[in-house]
């Protein structure tokens, strides 16, 4: 009985998301404004930054602050976080929270073409007109430790299809949120700013 239920939930969860990011199955790329909010617990205000969000199909996206100071790329299975310039990487097939995270971008910005029902460490809720998909990552305490980010939050609202919110979660109370705006579906982007 129990197996039924969840299967049923899932089953709906699955349907409202499928319906959510359906838009994109026609969309090839797509540009919007961003706002990064970097919030950390011993510091009285938000820095907040303006930039740009890119999108190309199926595994290209790269948000940028500051003439490329500040950036978040997933360029397939590569990902890249430059912060004040200084560059961080990592790979999706040796890092697991990011192989997770790159599925879930790819589901979205595919119109669903990639089964999240596989990955156990995502849950998919329904507040409102809002999809929230939440990342966190199973895994031994050990990898745990080394991990940037306990969590990531996405949301996306289910009226637009558009991807609202991606917060990333980090130990100790600090977080980083993105927030989208004035998308342009179908907009010209080249891959060479995804190098």
């Amino acid at each position: 009985m129990l197996a039924v239920l969840v299967c049923t939930v899932t089953l709906a969860q699955n349907a409202y998301y499928q319906k959510a990011v359906a838009k994109y199955k026609s969309v090839s790329s797509l540009t919007a404004s961003a706002t990064k909010t970097k919030h950390k617990a011993s510091v009285a205000k938000d820095a907040v930054s303006q930039g740009t969000f890119y999108v190309k199909k199926p595994n290209k996206v790269l948000i940028t602050f500051n003439k490329g100071k500040d950036a978040l790329l997933m360029n397939g299975t590569n990902f890249t976080m430059t912060v004040n310039g200084r560059k961080f990487k990592t790979n999706s097939t040796t890092n697991p929270q990011f192989k997770t995270f790159q599925n879930v971008l790819e589901s979205i910005f595919t119109g669903g073409n990639v089964d999240l029902s596989k990955n156990n460490d995502v849950e998919i809720t329904k507040s409102g007109s809002n999809v929230i998909l939440t990342i966190t990552p199973v895994m031994d305490k050990k990898k745990a430790k080394r991990q940037l980010f306990t969590s990531f939050v996405l949301t996306i609202d289910s009226k637009t299809s558009e991807l609202r919110t991606m917060r990333m979660n980090e130990k100790k109370g600090g977080y980083t949120e993105y927030r989208f705006s004035g998308y342009q579906l179908g907009a010209k982007v080249s891959d060479a700013i995804f190098q």
